[in-house]
């Protein structure tokens, strides 16, 4: 399979801070990763890189077979979707969510005078569909709860049919029913073929989707560990990487559970 990512001993600093240290990681065609860390990690920084929204200081970052810093970006980045609570926040509230999907064909946030085809609407829809809120359509985008709005946000990233799809923290604020229905949402596309290869960036384990296929663990910036997700989310593993001792469940239906092993006197 084809890299999509290739980081080669990628470093940003950011003065005397080093928010990734010498990170090498390898992202294939069809794989979907989970990126774990604590805050301070460095996920929102490597996911910015793999956005071509950032360049590294030093070492290589490929990114869809092009090298950033020796690639014009704005040609690069119609071909990774993504989704961020900064994007989120661009978001013109009183746009209707068909629009709010559709405006991503032209790489802009809310509609103006771009014209767009009937095969346009129709992807609009289909993707709308996917996510489980067509019904939302007519609504604007403003009177969505949190959880619909993520749904609405994964449509959109998907509208420009990408090979690469990136997603920063998505579950991050929603209540416990919310969080369930994004992570169904998002388990639906991992096991779909046609889906572009995807890294999610996540503090949970209980976030992560069934049929994601690897995982990156982060700590202070550096890899504790990557590889396939059955190999790499142990209990040594992921105590390294939030340090602290933890216990690490799994249900029968794939889900990962953490806690803080507590000894009892």
């Amino acid at each position: 399979m084809a890299a999509v990512l290739e980081f080669s001993d990628v470093t940003v600093r950011r003065g005397d801070a080093v928010l990734l240290d010498r990170i090498t990681w390898v992202v294939r065609d069809g794989e979907r990763w989970v990126v774990l860390g604590p805050n301070g990690a460095g996920k929102t920084t490597l996911l910015q890189v793999a956005a071509a929204q950032m360049h590294p200081s030093s070492g290589a970052a490929g990114v869809l077979g092009e090298l950033i810093g020796a690639v014009d970006v704005f040609e690069l980045r119609p071909r990774i979707g993504l989704t961020s609570a900064a994007l989120a926040e661009r978001l013109p509230r009183h746009e209707i969510v068909r629009d709010v999907v559709i405006s991503a064909a032209y790489g802009v946030l809310g509609r103006w005078r771009e014209e767009y085809d009937h095969l346009d609407h129709r992807r609009a829809d289909d993707l709308l569909i996917e996510v489980g809120v067509q019904h939302l359509a007519d609504r604007t985008f403003g009177t969505l709860s949190e959880g619909e709005r993520k749904r609405v946000q994964v449509a959109r990233a998907l509208m420009t049919d990408p090979e690469l799809l990136l997603l920063d923290e998505p579950a991050a604020g929603l209540d416990l029913g919310g969080r369930e229905d994004l992570v169904s949402t998002l388990s639906t596309l991992a096991y779909d073929p046609d889906s572009p290869a995807t890294v999610l960036v996540s503090h949970h384990v209980e976030e992560i989707p069934p049929g994601f296929t690897h995982a990156l663990l982060l700590r202070q910036g550096r890899v504790v560990a990557e590889g396939p997700v059955e190999d790499v989310l142990t209990e040594r593993t992921l105590s390294a990487a939030f340090g602290m001792p933890l216990v690490l469940s799994q249900a029968e239906d794939g889900r990962y559970a953490a806690r803080r092993h507590v000894r009892h006197r």
